[in-house]
């Protein structure tokens, strides 16, 4: 019977070495860098598409990972739903490619529709970070009927949790003013990535936050924003649902459905060198 290691490298052996397969290999290494190690995984594929054109086959599908990763005082399991596509000829595989997170020109929202809330007296709300976690797990792999989803669904979820968490809205029915969620319609700062770190930046009203300069700093329940290009628009959001034994965080986030992820995803297919990060404290 193989062991744990033996399985990982033979998947890395046999992926092409494309950028967009070094996901893999800069998870198993982070894991290692910070003393931490797979004990046990699991996993399952779902097939939803498939195509043949020529002598090529197309196969779309969802891969469901689960880790157990021992670490140096503490262990701990790591979920996560990847979108796959491979490429078959002749029965052989010839290309498989997984796509985590992307940078989005979605998210290219100007800042300054963002910062008009220091007009009116604040809206003082008591923020329940463990009704924030409790959400953020229960829908962590699936999405809550009572929402619109989203292709790119990270910052709608992670509103949701804040919602859930206690967080009042206001500022209906101006999207470019407030954070609020109305049924068929929401503001910008619900359900865009750059748009939510521009307003945690500037708010004075309702949802409030402040900035911290480290990780380590952040509880559960508090906000994480991902530039990935650090080209100054803000692609991605996440929740701090726990905490190693160093005081680093881990998290939950949507469009990749993860649990327990290492809060600075260096094993994204959209991580840069040039990554940026934004570290939120949620509370007035």
């Amino acid at each position: 019977m193989e062991t744990i290691a033996t399985y990982w490298n033979n998947i890395l052996n046999q992926l092409p070495q494309q950028q967009e397969e070094q996901w893999l290999a800069r998870k198993i290494e982070g894991m290692k860098a910070r003393g931490s190690h797979v004990n046990q995984a699991t996993f399952y594929i779902i097939p939803y598409h498939r195509i043949t054109y020529e002598a090529i086959e197309e196969r779309r599908y969802l891969l469901a990972i689960r880790l157990y990763v021992k670490g140096k005082s503490q262990s701990y399991v790591e979920e996560g739903i990847y979108n796959c596509s491979s490429r078959v000829a002749n029965n052989e595989l010839i290309e498989n490619i997984t796509v985590t997170e992307s940078a989005s020109g979605e998210n290219s929202l100007e800042p300054l529709l963002f910062h008009e809330e220091s007009e009116r007296e604040p809206l003082r709300f008591k923020y329940n970070r463990r009704e924030a976690v409790r959400y953020a797990e229960q829908w962590w792999d699936t999405y809550n009927p009572a929402y619109m989803n989203f292709e790119n669904n990270c910052t709608n979820y992670i509103s949701q949790c804040l919602k859930a968490g206690g967080a009042p809205v206001w500022g209906h029915p101006h999207r470019g003013k407030g954070w609020w969620y109305g049924g068929k319609t929401w503001s910008y700062s619900w359900s865009v990535a750059n748009a939510m770190r521009w307003y945690l930046s500037g708010a004075r009203k309702g949802l409030m936050a402040s900035e911290v300069q480290s990780a380590k700093e952040l509880s559960p329940g508090d906000i994480i924003c991902y530039d990935f290009e650090g080209d100054g628009r803000y692609d991605h959001t996440t929740i701090v649902v726990s905490k190693d034994s160093e005081g680093e965080p881990f998290v939950n986030a949507h469009t990749t459905n993860s649990r327990q992820r290492y809060w600075n995803y260096e094993d994204s297919t959209a991580y840069t060198p040039n990554i940026k990060y934004k570290f939120f404290k949620i509370g007035g």
